[in-house]
């Protein structure tokens, strides 16, 4: 009875309330991208640059609350830990920061997050060489490897819902640009080469690196553990 009705199921309620709570205003917050209408008022109302930095301010905060609320969550274990399974995103996260400097801001009409789609040449399709999707596919990097250390019920509901939702979101992308385009028009813009390494910017290379150190030194602030695997 104590149980049933005493502090334990509360704690337990708090726990899950708090991680649902943070990841509906996550998704919910995310869908204005995909509202042009909201996003052109928006951007009307605030300005381009004051509108980006508002907006990825808070999807940072959110995102961090929502990784802070899945670790508080109550633990419910679907898969034992293993020290060798923290190496999954230690590998996986350089190329996926890598890949997601190269991406922002680079010229891409078949995916979201680049700018001055005017300059992209299919035969020199920089990053996009090596995915049509590449913000959504350092999303699946980040996600995929997170899982494979975090077995409880909290940490797969996250990363599972984050993989899925940047596999998916390349299948509806690409469906749409297709419907939009016309199947001459998306076809035209496919990527006929891998990257050039004059367009891999240095630059953006050590940006990414940079991020990815920052990733690994800040980890135990905002995730609550390390991101260096023990040493045997």
């Amino acid at each position: 009875m104590v149980w049933r009705w005493g502090i334990k199921p509360m704690i337990a309620f708090a726990g899950w309330g708090e991680f649902a709570l943070a990841f509906a205003l996550f998704l919910l917050t995310h869908m204005i991208p995909a509202r042009p209408g909201l996003r052109a008022r928006l951007i009307a109302g605030l300005g381009r640059g004051v509108y980006v930095a508002a907006y990825s301010a808070m999807s940072v905060a959110l995102l961090l609350w929502l990784i802070g609320a899945a670790a508080r969550a109550p633990y419910v274990e679907l898969w034992g830990f293993a020290p060798w399974r923290m190496w999954a995103p230690v590998v996986a996260m350089a190329p996926a920061c890598l890949v997601a400097a190269l991406a922002v801001g680079a010229p891409n009409p078949l995916s979201f997050g680049g700018a001055r789609d005017g300059d992209y040449d299919p035969a020199r399709p920089g990053v996009v060489g090596v995915t049509r999707h590449p913000i959504l596919a350092a999303l699946a990097l980040w996600a995929g490897a997170h899982l494979v250390p975090n077995g409880d019920l909290a940490h797969v509901i996250l990363f599972g819902a984050f993989l899925a939702m940047a596999l998916v979101g390349m299948s509806v992308i690409d469906r749409r640009n297709r419907r939009v385009m016309g199947e001459a028009g998306w076809r035209a813009l496919l990527p006929r080469a891998w990257p050039h390494p004059a367009d891999l910017s240095a630059t953006r290379l050590i940006a990414g690196a940079c991020v990815y150190a920052a990733l690994m030194s800040t980890h135990p602030l905002f995730a609550g553990v390390s991101a260096i695997p023990p040493l045997p």
